[in-house]
């Protein structure tokens, strides 16, 4: 007993060093008119460097399916409407973070149809026909969901959640050996509830200030933020709730987008 117990204190003390020297607090990104400057901790066995080439690695490999499949960039028209607003919008970053405004940007679009849009670590647009045409979607409205996805990618939340997976994971292993029990699927979808949604909801708020800041700057009316996400309300079914998500709920986003778009309002009226 006593050996099991000493053989159990050591791996902990292990796991929980890992934990100490696995991860770092940066700071990714200045905090804008908005104000957010929340410390980050990121996982330092994974780099920015890291994340960016499987970025470019994997967007490529998905533009080049669309394009086999006759869906990338299939209408003139609405790329050249997407690539527009975004030449507006990339400028701008550089009011959260240097290096931004040199990434390698690419903008594209994806005959799918869905109702999304996201952009990889370092640069890489991709916005879905879906979100045009259902949506009816507004320049200032297309300017608000580009913003939002652009910094996820300035404030590195991929790979702040790749961080989160590890810390996760190293977390059910203490308790596993501590306590002999396997958690499983059990233990991971309760680590998941209570540690990695949360952040998450937070990275979406944080995405959604940024989001308008970004907008106002280039001169797109921050308001459509809140007509954005009214028409995704209207059009959602509801969503899950709060507590179960890993976004906002819809009242909780426009009530909060309604405040930080009137915070915004001076410099797009500049």
């Amino acid at each position: 007993m006593q050996k099991n117990l000493r053989r159990r204190a050591a791996w902990f003390s292990f796991v929980a060093a890992l934990a100490i020297t696995g991860c770092e607090t940066v700071q990714t990104t200045r905090g804008g008119a908005v104000g957010v400057d929340r410390p980050q901790r990121m996982a330092s066995f994974v780099s920015a460097e890291q994340v960016d080439a499987a970025a470019r690695q994997q967007y490529a490999q998905i533009t080049s399916e669309a394009g086999k499949k006759g869906q990338l960039n299939t209408n003139a028209g609405q790329t050249e409407r997407v690539r527009a607003i975004a030449q507006r919008l990339i400028p701008h970053t550089a009011v959260f973070r240097d290096d931004a405004a040199k990434w390698k940007w690419e903008v594209n679009v994806l005959d799918v149809d869905q109702v999304n849009a996201w952009c990889m670590p370092g640069g890489k647009i991709a916005v879905y026909s879906g979100l045009i045409e259902k949506l009816k979607i507004t320049d200032d409205e297309l300017a608000a969901v580009m913003g939002h996805e652009i910094a996820h990618a300035l404030r590195e939340h991929a790979r702040e959640r790749m961080g989160r997976t590890v810390a996760t994971g190293i977390g059910l292993t203490v308790i596993e050996v501590l306590t002999g029990v396997q958690l499983g699927d059990v233990g991971q979808a309760l680590a998941q509830s209570m540690f990695v949604l949360p952040n998450s909801r937070e990275n979406e708020q944080e995405s959604d200030r940024i989001g308008v800041e970004l907008a106002a700057r280039a001169g797109f009316d921050p308001r459509a933020s809140v007509s954005l996400w009214n028409k995704m309300a209207k059009g959602g079914g509801g969503g899950p709730p709060q507590w179960l998500s890993t976004h906002p709920s819809h009242e909780t986003r426009i009530k909060d987008l309604q405040d930080y778009s009137q915070r915004v309002m001076p410099l797009y009226q500049k």
